[in-house]
């Protein structure tokens, strides 16, 4: 037994440097029998709450702890454990800290997902389905003085000054926490503030200094509970764990609100099978109001009941929307659930479609009523626009310095009317204004004013206005024609434009921008013919003037006077024509653009001015490229080449994307060896502006392509066949179709193949021409239906034959 105990008490003293080291590292003598592998993590936290509260850190003690006998080794240890400790705590700060000190269990709630198809106009109903809006307690707030210690919270308690001493203390199942070398201390059930007073009490008859004022005590909030709720009505009712520190709306939130039929302004918190709070969530909606926003207590219940009283408010109103009502409010109280009238709505009164036991009906209420009427459940108030009209308008419009629109009074006449507007234009038509009246019955009148005597102060004739009056003063402008001439021909900005009096020829030419450089001096001026009887000898439908002019200055006739709607032409010299080109390229002495000397200039004659054909050129190979025209294209597209549509488009439509986009131009060969012979001959043909003269080189090859084995070009032999080329190609492929075949010539004639009975003549081949092999047509295939249909008529005829044989015998 002796032996039992003085192991134990060997064990126990040498813990007590460990023990000591743990509590204050900054006040130990002796640290050299310090070893760190045999301090837990609660001695690690313990001292790095003695170094937080002196503010100092590990690096700053490491000289005092060596000095102090604590070998640098186990200093690299501690220092290794420090860090490691204090990384995982940070980790665990990042999701359930809310500040230094103050942390919240992490929270897991089963997964549900919100009844959804309620009916998004419930006034309410979008506080809860807002992800942004959701109550959440704020770790980082000071802990409230009346926060009530239970079970699952931590304490954090600081004794500095001259005695220290840091712990982090959880509050027991029983409600104790336990405080080394004081003991156990009760706080079960007591406020935040009435704790802090008993642990001061208690550690007071450890640390005797804190009775003098030379220690202090702080007592905080470390760790915060989990508490259980149930909720009960809501969109989806059940048990939620939340934190201690959350409010009713919170729960309400993680509930999802009120279900379809819950209330939201009868709410009840059930607190030891007591309600203890009414929540009007219309509190908040409307006024900010949190006071209903009460904390939560572990199991605590939170009942939506089904509501009593919904009504319905649509139209003009700031906020339309179903509303819930409590018993004695008013109609009144609605509109400002409503966020009231908006500005078009009818104030005077307000139509509400109400239901009684067996029908509907409906009831108008006066603006003198909103303060005493009652809304019934289910009642739809339907606020309607103001009328579309004015109680004091008159407008004014016409030769006046400001048309407008004007209130009107009692007593208002025409003159105050004019005067309101600044008096009447210089155009102004004063014998006649026009006035369009509303009647009674909601038809018009005219009522014809001759302002002249009205500003004359004539009482007869400056007349009475009524509302919603227009008066119209006319100007003398509106009753003038507005005259136009024509210019036409070779001027700068031909057009109309309008007539004025005095308008001369010379003015209109200038106004148009003056004369081209191709005008003439003649000018044809044609003037209708105006009459009040017709005559039938003349059949002329207008008058000509035909005038010589300087087309230099733009002068004519002197003051030669022009009517309305005359149309001036000015003619374009009878030679006016800029000179133009055609481009020759190939084997010619002198390749380029040469311009056309006459309107009549040959092949011939652009490639005498060439130099002449070279000795590379080949004499066959001469040809035109010739753009195709606007006008050819126009030509194509009034012609209807196709019987009926494919592919909803036309032959003709076809033929001329072609021509636009692909082909652009027209090949003309040419017979160099008939010209040479006679230049009279029509193979000489005349060229016109943009055409391009190609003189070929002599190539002594024959191109070979389409669908034959081997695209190639074959060396020209005098005398052979086209059928000798093609085997040099390797032959027609399996596609090819030989009796089709065809030849381009150097000159871009061609030419094709010819067929007589059973006989084929093939043209003849010659030096730099191409030989093309085009592929052979798919035959479409005879469908075995079709086949039976062919062999059901021919079977339908032989025994028609047969009948009419048998028939005739």
């Amino acid at each position: 037994m002796k032996k039992l105990v003085t192991v134990v008490l060997v064990m126990f003293l040498g813990l007590l440097p460990l023990t000591s080291m743990a509590q204050d590292l900054l006040k130990g003598n002796d640290l050299s029998a310090v070893k760190v592998d045999n301090l837990n993590d609660a001695d690690i936290s313990k001292l790095q709450s003695q170094l937080l509260s002196n503010n100092m850190t590990i690096d700053q003690v490491e000289q005092m702890a060596i000095a102090k006998g604590m070998s640098p080794l186990e200093f690299s240890k501690l220092k290794a454990r420090m860090s490691s400790l204090a990384s995982v705590s940070t980790e665990g700060n990042t999701n359930d800290k809310g500040v230094a000190g103050r942390k919240q269990d992490k929270i897991v709630n089963a997964k549900k997902d919100f009844v959804t198809g309620g009916d998004m106009t419930i006034f309410g109903s979008d506080l809860f389905d807002s992800g942004s809006l959701n109550f959440e307690p704020n770790l980082k707030l000071a802990t409230p003085v009346n926060y009530i210690l239970g079970p699952g919270d931590e304490l954090a308690v600081s004794v500095y000054g001259v005695q220290e001493y840091n712990g982090n203390l959880p509050v027991s199942v029983e409600g104790k926490i336990y405080v080394p070398y004081v003991g156990q201390i009760s706080v079960f059930g007591m406020t935040i503030e009435a704790a802090t007073q008993k642990i001061k009490n208690s550690l007071s008859s450890i640390y005797s200094t804190i009775n003098s004022g030379q220690s202090h005590v702080s007592v905080s909030l470390g760790s915060i509970r989990t508490i259980k709720v149930t909720i009960i009505g809501s969109k989806q009712p059940g048990n939620y764990s939340v934190s201690s520190l959350s409010t009713v709306y919170n729960a309400l939130f993680m509930g999802g609100g009120p279900g379809i039929n819950g209330s939201y302004r009868n709410i009840e918190l059930l607190r030891n099978n007591k309600v203890i709070r009414i929540i009007d969530v219309y509190n908040f909606l409307l006024n900010g109001n949190q006071s209903d926003n009460v904390g939560l207590k572990d199991n605590d219940v939170i009942r939506i009941p089904s509501y009593t009283s919904r009504v319905t408010v649509e139209g003009e109103v700031k906020r339309p929307g179903v509303f819930e009502m409590k018993v004695g409010e008013t109609f009144k109280d609605l509109l400002s659930f409503t966020s009231g009238f908006n500005e078009l709505a009818y104030k005077g009164s307000v139509n509400v479609t109400q239901k009684t036991g067996t029908e509907f009906k409906v009831k108008d209420i006066k603006a003198g009523d909103f303060g005493s009427y009652k809304p019934l459940s289910g009642d739809v108030y339907r606020i309607t626009k103001i009328l579309n009209r004015f109680e004091n308008r008159i407008e004014v419009r016409g030769a006046v310095f400001r048309p407008d629109t004007y209130s009107f009074y009692e007593g208002m006449r025409i003159s105050n009317l004019i005067a309101k507007a600044d008096g009447l234009k210089e155009d102004a038509y004063a014998k006649r204004a026009r006035i369009i009246r509303l009647k009674p019955d909601l038809t018009t009148e005219i009522v014809q004013v001759n302002l002249v005597e009205a500003l004359n102060g004539n009482t007869e004739q400056d007349v009475l206005l009524k509302k919603e009056d227009i008066v119209t003063v006319y100007s003398v402008l509106d009753f003038v024609d507005e005259f136009k001439v024509t210019v036409d021909g070779e001027i700068r900005n031909p057009g109309e434009y309008n007539f004025y009096e005095n308008l001369s020829l010379n003015d209109l030419l200038i106004q148009a921008g003056g004369l081209s450089g191709s005008a003439s001096k003649r000018v044809e001026i044609a003037r209708m013919i105006k009459s009040e009887e017709i005559d039938n000898t003349n059949l002329s439908k207008a008058q000509l003037f035909n005038l010589e002019i300087s087309p230099e200055d733009n002068e004519q006739v002197k003051n030669f006077k022009l009517e309305p709607y005359d149309v001036v032409t000015i003619r374009r010299m009878g030679m006016y024509e800029r000179p133009e080109s055609v481009t020759i390229s190939g084997s010619v002495s002198y390749p380029g653009k040469y311009v056309l000397a006459s309107k009549k200039e040959k092949v011939y004659d652009v490639i005498t001015r060439s130099g002449g054909l070279t000795a590379l050129a080949n004499n066959e190979g001469v040809k035109i490229k010739r753009p195709i025209q606007q006008a050819q294209i126009e030509d194509l597209k009034a012609v209807n080449f196709s019987i009926a549509k494919r592919d909803n488009d036309t032959i003709n439509t076809k033929v001329v994307d072609k021509l636009v986009n692909e082909v652009k131009y027209l090949t003309i060969p040419i017979d160099w060896k008939r010209i040479l012979k006679n230049q009279n001959d029509l193979a000489n043909v005349s060229l016109m502006a943009g055409d391009e003269i190609i003189v070929e080189k002599f190539a002594e090859g024959v191109k070979v392509a389409g669908n034959v084995l081997l695209t190639s070009e074959i060396p020209y032999v005098q005398g052979k066949s086209l059928k000798y080329y093609l085997n040099s190609a390797g032959g027609i492929d399996a596609k090819g179709w030989k009796r089709k075949a065809y030849i381009i010539y150097p000159n871009g004639r061609a030419d094709v193949a010819s067929h007589f009975l059973f006989f084929n003549s093939f043209p003849t081949v010659s030096p730099g021409s191409q030989i093309v092999i085009p592929e052979k047509p798919v035959a479409k295939k005879m469908t075995t239906a079709e086949i039976v249909s062919v062999g059901s008529v021919f079977v339908s005829i032989a025994g028609v034959i047969t009948t009419f044989l048998l028939l005739n015998r």
